[in-house]
């Protein structure tokens, strides 16, 4: 049990970015998450008050922490005065290119994430928080599009196609874990062809992109 004067020479947190930065330092340093929040708490000098003030553990930071990302991102492409007449391509590409430039940034602390969990891309409750955002965004899409009368929105519901597209996100972050090309410039390519793809499902056009999709990926293998 902490003392009294240790207790009182904590620092106050007062920004989870602090806690986030901490953690993710300790990752990467030390290849290994913190043993436990005690652990953590007392090596950062902070009281375990304020990190329970954030996150109850630190599976939710983890899912915050990719919560981070996706509000980077968003924050970024938002700031555009042009964004909000962006056609519905140009939005998920924006989206995703943002996405991904930050994941470049952290791409150390998402590798060990990834090969941390066991069944690889499969189940990774860390990114329920992120993948509830993407699609609430996917979802806006599509209904500002429906609402500017654009009928073929309305062909499609709504968990269907942000679905979807979680999906393609996922077979995306696999490829980019993969991608050992400069500047992860085939991942890019990629991004292109898959975003034209989900908005080809949406249009006449969508065998032609799964094709296209198709020998691209092909290529790839061999």
């Amino acid at each position: 049990m902490a003392t009294t004067k240790k207790a009182s020479s904590k620092k106050t947190i007062l920004d989870d970015y602090v806690i986030i930065s901490n953690f993710m330092n300790d990752v990467l340093v030390h290849n290994e998450e913190p043993k436990n929040i005690y652990i953590f708490c007392e090596k950062h000098a902070i009281s375990e008050a304020d990190f329970y003030s954030f996150f109850g553990s630190f599976d939710s930071l983890k899912q915050e922490i990719w919560v981070k990302f996706f509000e980077n991102a968003t924050a970024s492409i938002e700031k555009d005065e042009a964004y909000k007449n962006y056609t519905d391509k140009d939005k998920l590409l924006a989206l995703y290119f943002t996405v991904f430039e930050i994941m470049n940034l952290n791409r150390s602390y998402i590798l060990f994430t990834l090969k941390e969990n066991k069944q690889g891309l499969k189940n990774l409750k860390f990114l329920k928080q992120f993948r509830n955002r993407f699609k609430e965004f996917v979802v806006d899409i599509i209904r500002q599009s429906a609402t500017d009368g654009n009928e073929k929105f309305l062909k499609v519901s709504e968990p269907v196609f942000s679905e979807g597209a979680w999906i393609q996100f996922l077979f995306l972050l696999k490829f980019w874990v993969e991608d050992t090309s400069k500047s992860f410039e085939k991942t890019d390519v990629l991004i292109e062809k898959s975003v034209n793809t989900v908005v080809g499902l949406l249009d006449t056009k969508q065998l032609e992109n799964l094709f296209d999709l198709g020998k691209f990926l092909w290529k790839e293998r061999n």
